[in-house]
């Protein structure tokens, strides 16, 4: 793999982490909007699970954050280690 793909596949691995933050979080809307819908129905074991579903989500989501984070930090300074340039990414998308 060359550095050209290499750094592509980087860039669709950092976009899937984006994605997978933007569904962690979803799920915490959702979780919200349960909990919501519970203020009528007081219903106490779905407010416990919920609770401990949300505090787990709420971890995984911090965690997804951090590695977003450092990831696009890895992709950034690879770009920059291996002169990638955008004109080279175009022809590279061009040619593909």
């Amino acid at each position: 793999m060359d550095k050209i793909e290499k750094y592509k596949t980087m860039e669709k691995v950092l976009r899937e982490i984006e994605d997978l933050k933007n569904s962690e979080t979803a799920v915490i809307k959702k979780i919200g909007q349960i909990e919501t819908e519970n203020m009528n129905l007081n219903v106490q074991g779905l407010d416990k699970t919920l609770n401990e579903i949300y505090d787990g989500i709420y971890k995984n989501l911090e965690l997804v954050e951090g590695l977003h984070t450092s990831f696009t930090e890895t992709v950034s300074d690879f770009k920059e280690k291996n002169n990638i340039s955008d004109e080279m990414l175009l022809e590279f998308s061009e040619n593909n």
